[in-house]
């Protein structure tokens, strides 16, 4: 009996499960860096293709990493207030360091720090952990939750027909909705215009009817 176990076991040891979940965050995260001279470039950026069971286990994982970058974002631009855009080892730069600006910029920054070990203590990757906080947790400053979504596909996977899933960043790969164009009615004036002249014919026709019948 698993008692208070809950998640999946994937059929992997818990070791191997919490390995794997750690690729695949850092797999989904790793699609919005800059591959453009990349050999192994992502074909979609913000999507990875998997198992269905896998991209629902993954997806809280996801939700959680994105949550405490955006959290850190306020700290981190309370910090932007005090730092120092000069070259490190410059005159300004070492001024700088001995300031009390550059302690005010350590204090606002620790949060920041905090939040960024956090990451790389779940998802272990350093260069994912910069992707997430200088890309991906700006993007849904405004968001209040539901960052991914679980697509399924319907063609399953080649060899033990597993079902697949796309697993993918909300905001970024979204379908637009476009409403369809209302009818124009411009001409109609036109067909107004050219209806005059005929009911002027048919009142000419009746008054010489009349004229007729008198005479």
């Amino acid at each position: 009996m698993r008692h208070r176990r809950r998640g999946r076991t994937l059929g992997r040891s818990p070791s191997h499960r919490k390995a794997l979940l750690k690729n695949l965050v850092s797999a989904l995260f790793l699609t919005e860096r800059d591959a453009e001279f990349d050999d192994n470039a992502p074909k979609v950026a913000g999507r990875i293709t998997t198992t269905l069971h896998k991209a629902k286990e993954v997806r809280p994982l996801v939700e959680k990493c994105i949550t405490i970058a955006k959290k850190s974002i306020p700290f981190a631009e309370e910090a932007e207030k005090f730092a120092c855009t000069a070259d490190r080892g410059s005159d300004e730069y070492k001024k700088w360091r001995t300031s009390d600006d550059w302690q005010k910029w350590s204090a606002a920054r620790a949060p920041v720090v905090a939040a960024q070990r956090r990451i790389v203590q779940l998802i272990g990757d350093k260069q994912a952990t910069a992707i997430l906080f200088d890309t991906i947790a700006q993007r849904y400053v405004d968001r209040p939750g539901g960052y991914t979504r679980v697509v399924r596909l319907a063609v399953p996977r080649l060899g033990d027909a597993g079902t697949r899933a796309i697993l993918e960043l909300v905001g970024k790969n979204d379908r637009v909705t476009r409403k369809a164009e209302k009818p124009s009615f411009a001409d109609s004036g036109n067909d107004d215009a050219q209806a005059e002249p005929v009911a002027a014919a048919d009142t000419d026709a009746n008054e010489g009817e009349g004229e007729t019948e008198k005479a």
